[in-house]
């Protein structure tokens, strides 16, 4: 049976049950929580007579077991993933044998290795149709445009769901947490450009695969637009007082910060520099970064 979740309290999210959010959307949550992924990938149901299930998660067997249940015989439209990383594509193909239904959405992408701090890239992914921009999936009720937001991956998507306002957003804008850029396949110049993409709508709620859903979704991304500003100022800061190494920036940007996640702060950090070289406003000798005196004009 569906449960009413405490919204405000995700600590209290149960691992494995339905929760209805709103008459189109539920979700199930995997059995995944860490320091990257939260309370755990949140994979959404979306329809009521019959359904699309967005991002299905881990190749767990339990939470297959949970999606089975929460299905109930309904039929499946699609298997939508919003980008291939381990937490979010794995069970799309289990899921697929079980159901019958095709995976639809993201591009595959095939990497040499894993994302480092991130979770590794799903290289067995295989979707039976790729979604560009603007071209979507229909149900009884109920259709998901996809919107192409690379950035945090170069494949990634997200889903407006044009009945009622809300985007499923993925990991490209969280609630709980801004997303992290892992070059060279995470781009920050795409990624803020994609922020921007979604600053320009006009949408009700976000609902991410990890954490609580956005209910002002205008402000957390001008919020996040803001904060990657504020970073590369602060780069450029440090750069104009001293030549350093990403891991001397790091270790002053994020002091505060447990030192456990400072491995992600320092993917983040590359992509602003990359961005940043790009545009004409840092050099870089090696592993050592430099502020331009006299720089390039800002792209």
């Amino acid at each position: 049976m569906a449960k009413t979740p405490q919204a405000h309290d995700p600590s209290t999210w149960p691992t494995g049950d339905l929760e209805q959010l709103e008459p189109l959307v539920a979700r199930v949550l995997a059995p995944n929580a860490s320091a990257f992924t939260y309370t755990g990938t949140q994979t959404y149901l979306v329809g009521i007579e019959d359904l699309a299930v967005i991002d299905p998660g881990p190749a767990d067997e339990e939470h297959l077991d949970a999606l089975i249940r929460a299905i109930d015989g309904r039929p499946i439209r699609a298997i939508m993933c919003t980008h291939t990383h381990r937490d979010h594509s794995p069970a799309a193909m289990p899921l697929a044998e079980r159901t019958g239904a095709p995976i639809v959405g993201c591009a595959p992408l095939r990497m040499e290795g894993g994302g480092g701090v991130e979770a590794a890239y799903d290289q067995e992914y295989e979707p039976d149709r790729v979604l560009e921009d603007g071209e979507a999936m229909t149900g009884a009720g109920w259709t998901l445009t996809a919107l192409f937001t690379p950035g945090h991956i170069s494949n990634h998507l997200c889903f407006a769901l044009e009945e009622t306002g809300v985007v499923f957003t993925g990991d490209h804008v969280m609630g709980w947490s801004t997303s992290v850029i892992v070059p060279p396949d995470g781009d920050m110049g795409d990624y803020m450009a994609s922020l921007h993409k979604l600053y320009e709508r006009d949408d009700r709620i976000y609902y991410p695969a990890h954490g609580p859903a956005v209910e002002k979704p205008k402000q957390l991304v001008r919020g996040n637009i803001g904060h990657r500003k504020a970073r590369e100022g602060q780069i450029l800061k440090l750069l104009t007082e001293a030549a350093q190494p990403i891991e001397d920036l790091v270790a002053r940007m994020y002091s505060g910060v447990d030192k456990r996640l400072w491995p992600a702060a320092q993917m983040s950090v590359w992509a602003h520099l990359i961005h940043l070289e790009q545009r004409g406003l840092v050099n870089r000798s090696q592993n050592i970064w430099t502020a331009r005196q006299n720089p390039a004009p800002a792209a």
